[in-house]
């Protein structure tokens, strides 16, 4: 097969993979009784190239997620030509936050004021607010990064009276489930945070919650932001990091 013709089985895997997952969350949606438009997605684009990306960007997709900030500023440069959505959906060091703040328009993955104070400090005054989630260990597994749920009102309300910086909702990455009661329970228990959190003062309207294998049960108790990656690009090669 020439290589041109390589390219072009690529670009049409990755243009029907979007299509499929579109058709799934428009699915999941119905069932749950929700409208397709409130749900976005976020395309997991870590460790694919820009190649990739450009080609679901031509394919309809314009947000994208990244968790490796020296990877994802490589990205940003080459498809600078885009009007890209960039959301840091990953673990983040006290080293990295000014990158982070110059750069994306989203951050998923606050659990610490430390952290949100420096990416307040250092987002620039000539961009907009920086949209920002609190990453909420929800399973409270020891592996996982995130602000323990009874915890999560005081860092709320203080990351929320921060300047540069927009509290928009939650987040959270589950224990992994197959069966789909116990997939929706810690989704379910998530938006009893978010709304009990809204009852105390604050206007979080964001769940970013769901992945490839589960996000029509997140869908199901009220994500509105789904982060899917290996069902559009296909498996990763975490080989380089």
């Amino acid at each position: 097969m020439r290589k041109g013709s390589v390219a072009h089985v690529i670009m049409t895997t990755i243009a029907s993979n979007l299509q499929a997952v579109r058709n799934a969350i428009a699915i999941a949606a119905a069932g749950a009784g929700r409208a397709p438009g409130g749900i976005v997605l976020l395309a997991v684009s870590k460790t694919f190239p820009p190649k990739a990306i450009r080609e679901a960007y031509h394919a309809g997709q314009a947000v994208f997620g990244e968790s490796y900030v020296q990877e994802a500023l490589e990205k940003i440069a080459a498809l600078h030509d885009l009007p890209i959505e960039w959301h840091f959906i990953g673990p983040i060091q006290s080293n990295k936050t000014r990158a982070i703040a110059e750069n994306f328009a989203w951050v998923h993955s606050v659990d610490r004021l430390k952290i949100a104070e420096r990416l307040s400090a250092q987002r620039p005054q000539i961009l907009p607010p920086l949209d920002v989630c609190l990453q909420v260990n929800i399973s409270g597994e020891g592996s996982k990064s995130g602000v323990a749920p009874n915890e999560a009102a005081g860092l709320a309300q203080a990351v929320a009276r921060l300047p540069q910086l927009r509290l928009r909702g939650l987040m959270a990455i589950p224990a992994p489930s197959d069966d789909v009661a116990a997939q929706r329970l810690p989704f379910a228990q998530l938006r009893e945070l978010r709304d009990q959190l809204n009852r105390q003062g604050l206007s979080l309207d964001t769940l970013s919650m769901g992945m490839s294998h589960d996000f029509a049960a997140a869908i199901a108790e009220g994500a509105t932001m789904v982060r899917v990656g290996s069902a559009i690009f296909g498996l990763r090669d975490y080989g380089g990091k």
